[in-house]
């Protein structure tokens, strides 16, 4: 007997099998987008290291910062407007979000400004480039996460590689020591910030953190810029290749970068979205090389595939849920 079209045969009911497969195709859609957004803030942060070096012949640091969270609080604020995408902060989550912009951008950019004067971008990036590794060291001290043997042997040989970038072929220390340590405080800065939104993104949009982020911001370094560059200020005069850079830092790393990143932790999880960062070392090298002729010696050219090969050494037993996943 040949079964009858439609009725109660479960082979040829026809109404979950395009719910099911548009949802499948959705979500595939949805992935895409949050993969393709963390890589282009992976690309424009590895800009930023460059536009550090462009942008320093015309503004001081803490000038440049003050300024690119003013222009990305205007920005984003303007994207908010014209989205319709106001969200209204609970009076309780007021301490979280100036502990964020304490952590990030405040201390961020106050360690990465001071130390990119002093460090070339490559040296910089791969620094920055240890961020995935601190991850599951501060889900260990805050959340009693566990760390495999196979993540302390992936830490062991990403630093080694750090240190490759940083020594010279007689082993002396070639990036400035000040500089390092600046750029370790921005460094351990961002992975207390990626803890900080990982709680904020699962009640938040990313547009809503960011500009709060930048607003904060501003009005943190504007005592800062006004007691150290407001005279240097002053003395420049604005044309189009200072501003340009200025206008990318602001809008691609300092606000677009964020919203991606933040969309992806909402999605993805911190611990995995903070993966992505492994790129910023290589985007960042081949950009200095073509940009600002960093000329490739052979310890870099052996110390970032180190740091690369350490990173995804220490991914590789990472549990599904690190850290909380949204």
């Amino acid at each position: 007997m040949v079964p009858k079209v439609g009725g109660s045969n479960p082979l040829f009911h026809p109404g979950p099998i395009p719910a099911l497969k548009a949802g499948i195709f959705f979500n595939i859609m949805k992935r895409i987008w949050v993969y393709s957004g963390i890589t282009l803030a992976m690309l424009f942060w590895s800009l930023s290291f460059v536009g550090y070096k462009v942008a320093y012949r015309y503004f001081e640091p803490m000038a440049l910062i003050f300024f690119r969270m003013v222009i990305s609080a205007i920005f984003l604020s303007l994207m908010i407007k014209l989205t319709h995408a106001a969200q209204k902060i609970d009076r309780k989550d007021y301490g979280q979000f100036m502990l964020m912009a304490i952590f990030e951008p405040l201390l961020y950019f106050l360690g990465e400004s001071y130390g990119m004067k002093l460090v070339t971008p490559t040296t910089g990036a791969v620094i920055v480039s240890t961020i995935p590794l601190l991850t599951p060291v501060a889900a260990w001290l805050f959340f009693h996460e566990k760390i495999s043997w196979i993540k302390v042997a992936g830490i062991a040989v990403s630093f080694t590689g750090v240190l490759l970038v940083l020594l010279g072929k007689d082993l002396t220390l070639i990036a400035s020591p000040t500089g390092v340590a600046l750029m370790l405080v921005a460094t351990l800065s961002a992975v207390s910030y990626s803890l900080m939104i990982a709680k904020l993104a699962a009640k938040y949009k990313p547009l809503t953190i960011v500009q709060i982020q930048s607003i904060l911001g501003a009005f943190l370094f504007l005592p800062i810029f006004l007691f150290t560059d407001l005279k240097e200020t002053m003395q420049i005069h604005p044309t189009w290749e200072s501003i340009l850079p200025l206008i990318f830092l602001a809008i691609f790393p300092s606000s677009l970068s964020f919203i991606f990143f933040t969309a992806a932790v909402r999605e993805i999880g911190i611990t995995r979205a903070n993966v992505f960062t492994n790129f910023i070392p290589v985007f960042t090298a081949i950009f200095s090389f073509f940009i600002l002729s960093e000329p490739f010696t052979g310890t870099k050219m052996l110390g970032i595939p180190l740091v690369l090969t350490g990173l995804m050494l220490a991914q590789l037993t990472l549990k599904k849920k690190n850290l909380p996943e949204f």
